[in-house]
């Protein structure tokens, strides 16, 4: 599992360091040498679409998505637990379909490309629906592991409590 999840992270991560290196490397060859690099916005639009998927998959994972948890902090560890698997059911529930529509999306898309270099938009398509089923598998894995009490946590060493981990 340790192993999925570090590719996640890394897919995510790759993917927004390649929208900014091919944003600051087209400003540069734009304001010193008047021309820009083919394709550059599409692609930074595709590369966005990548790793929020991978993104959501990762933060699903970990319930760390942007909360209010003023009623999480104030009740106790059962109550805390119910609200974790009310969000993470709610999560899953949204996931699967977006997951599915997105492969419809990547079926429907048949021979659209980038306008430049003709890059198929079906490549990126499935990466992004892959993202979303890997979303939904993940949330899927932690709505199983919320009951048993094995909700997945950051380590330590990168700054997270137990009570900073949460679904709410």
């Amino acid at each position: 599992m340790k192993r999925l999840l570090s590719l996640v992270e890394t897919l995510a991560a790759l993917a927004l360091l390649l929208i900014a290196l091919l944003t600051a490397a087209n400003v540069f060859v734009r304001y010193c040498f008047d021309w820009q690099i083919p394709d550059w916005f599409d692609g930074t639009q595709m590369l966005l679409g990548v790793a929020m998927f991978w993104g959501i998959a990762i933060a699903t994972y970990y319930g760390n998505h942007i909360a209010v948890d003023l009623l999480w902090e104030a009740l106790g560890r059962r109550g805390r637990l119910w609200i974790d698997l009310l969000a993470t059911a709610i999560t899953l529930a949204f996931l699967v379909p977006l997951a599915w529509m997105v492969w419809v999306k990547v079926g429907g898309t048949g021979s659209q490309s980038t306008m430049d270099l003709r890059l198929p938009l079906v490549w990126f398509y499935s990466a992004g629906a892959v993202g979303a089923t890997v979303a939904a598998g993940l949330a899927l894995v932690r709505l199983l592991q919320l009951p048993l009490g094995r909700e997945a946590r950051l380590d330590d060493a990168e700054g997270a409590n137990a009570e900073a981990v949460h679904g709410s």
